[in-house]
C-alpha cells in the first residue's frame, strides 16, 4: 500500500479529525437552521399585516403629538416654564405625515437568495478554515509528539517526501469536505430562499459571482490547513501552531489595535489581519478616517478613504503560505529527527 493511501486512511480514522469536522458541520447546520427559522416568505397576508402595523404606529405618534401639544398649551396658559421639552410656539408641534410610516419597515425578515447568499459564504469559509487549521496542525503535530514520525522515517527515510505526502493526504480530505460542504451549503440556502424568502432574479452573472466568492473561500480554507500543518511541523507539536495563532490573535491583533489607537494612526484597521480576510471574501473593504475633512463641492466634509482589495489580501495569504511551508520544509530537511 502506498504511503499516500496510508496517510489518507490515517487522517480519516483519527477521532480528533472526525470530531472537529463534525463540530464544524454542526455549527454550519445551526446557522442554516437558524436562518430558516428566523425568516419567512412574504405574501399578501404579511403585506396586509405590515400595512396595519404602519397605520397603528402612525396613529400612536399622532396621539403622542396631540398630547404633547395640549400639555405645551396648558403650561403656557398657566404661565409655567416649558424648559427644553417644548418649543416656544406650541403650534410647531404637528403630527407626522402618514407617508412617513412605510409598510416595508414592518415586514418580517425574509431571505432573498440573490441579495443574501454571498454574505453567508463568509461564515462558511471562516468556520471551515478554523477546522482545517486545527485538524492540519493536529494531523502532523500528533505524529511528532508521539514519536510516530520518527518511526515512519525509519522505513521511509526521504524526509521531504514523507512530509509532503502527509500534506497531500490532508489537503485531499480538506478539499473533499470543503467542496461537498459548499454544495450542501448552497442547497440548504436555496431551500431557505424557496420556502422562507425568494430565489428570483438569479442570472448567470449572479451565479458566477457566487462561484468566485466560493472559490476564494475554498482557497482560504486550503491556506489555513497548510499553515496549520506547517507550523505544527515546524514546532514539532500541535500546541506550537495553536499557541502561535493565539499569540497573534491576542498580542498581534488586540494589543496592536490598542497601540495603533493610542498612536492615532490614520487607518488602524489596515494593520489587522481580519480586515484582509473580509477584503478577500468580499472583494474589497473601504476604511474611513473620520478625523480628516476633505471639502466636497456637494457640501460638507468627507473622510479619507482607504480601499483594501482582494489583491492586497492575496499577497498576505501567499506570503504567509510560502513562509510557513518553506520554513517547515527547510526545518524537515536540515534538522535531526529525534
Amino acid at each position: 500500500m502506498s504511503l499516500y493511501v496510508t496517510e489518507l486512511r490515517r487522517l480519516g480514522k483519527r477521532r480528533f479529525t472526525r470530531y472537529m469536522t463534525l463540530i464544524g458541520l454542526l455549527v454550519l447546520l445551526a446557522v442554516a437552521v437558524g436562518t430558516f427559522l428566523t425568516n419567512q416568505k412574504i405574501g399578501p397576508e404579511q403585506r396586509a399585516a405590515a400595512e396595519r402595523a404602519a397605520q397603528a404606529q402612525y396613529e400612536r405618534q399622532v396621539r403622542f403629538m396631540e398630547q404633547d401639544r395640549a400639555e405645551c398649551e396648558r403650561l403656557q396658559a398657566a404661565g409655567e416654564p416649558t424648559g427644553d421639552r417644548y418649543p416656544d410656539d406650541c403650534s410647531a408641534i404637528t403630527p407626522p405625515a402618514r407617508e412617513d410610516f412605510e409598510a416595508r419597515w414592518f415586514l418580517p425578515s425574509t431571505f432573498d437568495f440573490r441579495e443574501s447568499f454571498g454574505a453567508t459564504l463568509i461564515p462558511y469559509a471562516a468556520i471551515l478554515a478554523l477546522v482545517a487549521f486545527v485538524v492540519g496542525a493536529s494531523f502532523v503535530g500528533a505524529e511528532w509528539s508521539t514519536g510516530g514520525m520518527m518511526n515512519l522515517l525509519l522505513w521511509r527515510p526521504k524526509r521531504l517526501n514523507v512530509l509532503l505526502t502527509k500534506l497531500a493526504a490532508l489537503l485531499t480530505g480538506v478539499v473533499a469536505v470543503t467542496v461537498l460542504g459548499l454544495l450542501a451549503w448552497t442547497a440548504a440556502f436555496w431551500a431557505v430562499g424557496s420556502f422562507r424568502g425568494s430565489t428570483a432574479r438569479m442570472t448567470s452573472g449572479v451565479w458566477q459571482s457566487f462561484a468566485l466568492t466560493g472559490l476564494r473561500g475554498f482557497a482560504l480554507v486550503v491556506v489555513a490547513a497548510v499553515v496549520g500543518f506547517a507550523l505544527a511541523s515546524l514546532g514539532r507539536h500541535t500546541a506550537f501552531a495553536l499557541g502561535g495563532v493565539l499569540a497573534v490573535a491576542v498580542v498581534g491583533q488586540f494589543g496592536l489595535g490598542v497601540v495603533l489607537a493610542l498612536a492615532d494612526v490614520k487607518f488602524p484597521e489596515a494593520w489587522l489581519i481580519p480586515t484582509y480576510g473580509l477584503a478577500w471574501m468580499g472583494k474589497e473593504i473601504k476604511l474611513q478616517n473620520y478625523d480628516a475633512c476633505n471639502f466636497s463641492v456637494s457640501g460638507g466634509c468627507e473622510p479619507d478613504v482607504l480601499t483594501i482589495t482582494w489583491q492586497h489580501s492575496s499577497v498576505l495569504l501567499l506570503t504567509g503560505l510560502v513562509l510557513a511551508l518553506g520554513a517547515a520544509l527547510w526545518s524537515m530537511r536540515r534538522r535531526d529527527i529525534a
